[in-house]
């Protein structure tokens, strides 16, 4: 290449800059950038929402006797975990949280199975299952305390009752949802009626069962919230309506924020305990 080629060479317009993606493959590896982008682009909402919630009261855009800066709350939250009183609370509410949620389970999934594979049982129970699940859970707050007392019995029947409802009513769905050919199938193999529930109904169902144990999670630390704003001296309900008769407010979105996160813990975890148990089902093909 003469000097005149190498002059023109450089002195001709570079190229495109380099894309973000393929620098930051570069920088990190395939696997790490795909997951930083996967990650950005999951919590991008969430960024731009706890940004506002920093700026905005700084700004005067809401009053910061209200809605103090993220950052306020978040530095009261670490001094109640220095303190433990955070942990304390977190561990009352996880525990009847938990106790109330698997007593629902315990009940609820056989109970449906039950009514879902037998017509004339279920025939018997629908109106008395009807009525009480069109009875809302808090109205029944008083009755519970009446009847258990204001202990930790009245908040874990209130959390058991409130969760027992969408497990039952999903794990009657999916039983009654079985494909039917796979049912005349099995039979003309020659299983016997509980080989036919164990191999077949039962596997087909659990996918729709699990959305009711996720949305019975859910309910689970809801109700208990409520429960624990009246007659309660520890959990995260109780952190939050202390916190609110005495304008401690940055404590009280302490507990908002904390019984936020159990919820996310929470499903993430039921999520994990689903893909267990559902292996054997293929993912579905996104386009």
């Amino acid at each position: 290449m003469s000097n005149v080629d190498q002059v023109e060479r450089l002195l001709a317009p570079q190229s495109s800059p380099i894309q973000p993606r393929l620098l930051l493959q570069r920088l990190l590896g395939t696997r790490a950038s795909r997951w930083l982008l996967r990650a950005l682009h999951a919590s991008g909402a969430i960024l731009a929402f706890l940004s506002f919630w920093e700026v905005a009261p700084r700004l005067d855009l809401v009053e910061a006797a209200f809605l103090p800066p993220l950052s306020t709350v978040l530095a009261t939250a670490w001094e109640l975990v220095l303190n433990g009183q955070l942990g304390s609370h977190v561990q009352a509410s996880l525990q009847r949280s938990l106790i109330g949620f698997t007593l629902a389970i315990c009940h609820a999934v056989p109970l449906g199975l039950a009514i879902g594979w037998y017509r004339r049982f279920a025939s018997v129970v629908n109106p008395l299952l009807e009525a009480l699940r069109n009875t809302a859970a808090l109205a029944l707050l008083p009755v519970f305390i009446l009847v258990l007392g204001i202990g930790e019995s009245s908040k874990v029947a209130l959390v058991v009752y409130s969760c027992s409802w969408p497990i039952l009513l999903n794990t009657i769905t999916a039983v009654r949802n079985v494909d039917p050919l796979l049912i005349k199938s099995a039979r003309t193999m020659g299983l016997s009626p509980f080989q036919l529930f164990r191999k077949v109904i039962l596997p087909a169902s659990i996918p729709t069962i699990f959305v009711g144990v996720r949305l019975a999670g859910a309910y689970s630390l809801l109700v208990l919230v409520a429960a624990e704003m009246v007659g309660a001296k520890a959990g995260l309900g109780y952190l939050i309506i202390y916190a609110q008769y005495n304008f401690q407010i940055p404590q009280m979105y302490v507990g908002i924020l904390s019984i936020t996160v159990l919820g996310l813990l929470f499903n993430q975890g039921l999520q994990l305990v689903e893909r267990r148990f559902t292996a054997w089902k293929a993912p579905a093909e996104v386009d």
